[in-house]
């Protein structure tokens, strides 16, 4: 009878690979995440269980978990924001499984991280290691992987990002350009986490996953710029502390707003630590030492998509941030020149209370669609509205007021291609 795993976080980019692999290796495998839609756009092929699990009490996994032979955490956050929230993620959800598993024979397999102390300089890094010793003190067998930077053909957070700067055209921003890097193949991750499952690794076993050797953080980006096929920078321009900080604290506003950005404090003070790992906690295990940069990136040679993907990614928040600009300033600019606008209209046959109301009302949208925009949970909501709102506008402009499409300042005209902007976004806008 096949063994049934469970797969916390299964449509991240970890969780994801785990997946794939258990599958492939024979086990009946459910994955455990807070949406069914990006479940099921992850791997159709498995059950998927919805909850949400930063708030999913002892209870709530008893019953979630019930047929459960192993337990493989891969969920995690980055720092706090309007989606996440640590503590309830690496600390508490470990703390309320391992009661609800309390005299059961369940196996669990943590992912935590590499470098994970209580003492570190982040909170990512202190809660994951709390949630490592809450494992460690219970009394159901587990192991934890500790991985250094998960190097996968999936792209999510720092990975993308280092995707994105590896493609910036002809400037290297460098940013932190000496700090050592370990990476890790999301194989090797993979590969040992169903060695777990199958009872091959004994319990209470911690180990590092990573490569042998450490990279300065602008060598890493110039290997994935090869990777990538494109040609060395021109310009090295070396970016001041202060204005690295300054993006931090940025990327921490889009984070309290819903968006995950890379570039949050958390990660910012990870990579100015360093991202290193102990490759012989592996080794001592009896197993093959994890594979190399160049090994990890020959195994999965670079297509025109990556290449996409990388010019891409940095689009988004420029794309977010002109149409949030440029809806706001329209509403506003309505609101300055009532009169004026409502004289358009007046001059065409409308009521002077007519032409007043949908002066305000057009302004009022506007700034509405163009606050909801910067809302990670409203966002598409907003693209789509901006889409039903620009439509309306030129429609109505051909019944009320046709001479405007031939005003030389082109006021209708320039609707089209801030509609074709928005399409765009809501192109790009998913991040899984």
């Amino acid at each position: 009878m096949k063994k049934k795993i469970y797969v916390l976080g299964a449509y991240g980019l970890i969780g994801s690979a785990c997946v794939r692999h258990l599958l492939h290796a024979g086990f009946d495998v459910t994955g455990v995440g807070r949406s069914l839609k990006k479940g099921l756009q992850s791997n159709s092929r498995i059950e998927w269980c919805i909850t949400d699990i930063a708030r999913a009490s002892v209870s709530d996994w008893s019953e979630v978990l019930k047929e459960a032979d192993i337990v493989v955490n891969a969920a995690g956050a980055l720092q706090d924001g309007g989606r996440d929230n640590l503590e309830a993620i690496h600390v508490t959800l470990i703390e309320n499984i391992t009661r609800a598993l309390e005299g059961r024979d369940v196996q669990f397999i943590q992912i935590s991280a590499a470098g994970a102390t209580e003492q570190a300089s982040t909170s990512f890094m202190q809660s994951k290691a709390r949630g490592d010793r809450i494992l460690i003190n219970s009394q159901i067998p587990w192991q934890i992987f500790r991985p250094s930077l998960v190097i996968s053909r999936d792209a999510y957070g720092g990975t993308a990002l280092l995707r994105a700067a590896a493609a910036f055209p002809l400037i290297n921003f460098q940013i932190f350009p000496e700090t050592p890097i370990q990476t890790v193949s999301i194989d090797d991750v993979t590969y040992a986490v169903v060695k777990a499952a199958n009872g091959a690794i004994r319990s209470g076993t911690i180990a590092d996953l990573t490569e042998p050797n450490s990279h300065r953080f602008d060598d890493l980006k110039t290997a994935f710029r090869q990777w990538l096929g494109l040609p060395a920078w021109t310009i090295n321009v070396k970016i001041p502390d202060a204005i690295t900080r300054l993006l931090g604290k940025c990327a921490d506003l889009a984070g309290l707003l819903g968006w995950r950005a890379p570039l949050r404090t958390n990660a910012l003070k990870s990579l100015q630590d360093g991202i290193t790992a102990d490759a012989d906690s592996w080794q001592k295990t009896g197993n093959p030492p994890c594979r190399s940069l160049d090994d990890t990136l020959s195994a999965m040679p670079a297509t025109v998509q990556e290449r996409w993907f990388a010019r891409l990614y940095l689009m988004l928040p420029l794309a977010i941030g002109i149409l949030s600009l440029f809806w706001i300033a329209s509403g506003t600019i309505g609101f300055y020149a009532l009169n004026d606008a409502r004289h358009i209209l007046v001059d065409r046959g409308m009521s002077p209370e007519a032409g007043m109301f949908l002066v305000i009302i057009g302004a009022v949208a506007d700034i509405v669609l163009g606050t909801a925009v910067l809302v990670r949970r409203f966002s598409k909501y907003a693209c789509l509205g901006m889409i039903a709102v620009s439509a309306g506008y030129l429609v109505s402009s051909l019944a009320t007021a046709p001479d405007l499409w031939l005003d030389p300042l082109g006021p209708l005209v320039k609707v089209v291609p801030s509609i074709i902007l928005t399409l765009f976004t809501l192109g790009i806008l998913d991040d899984r």
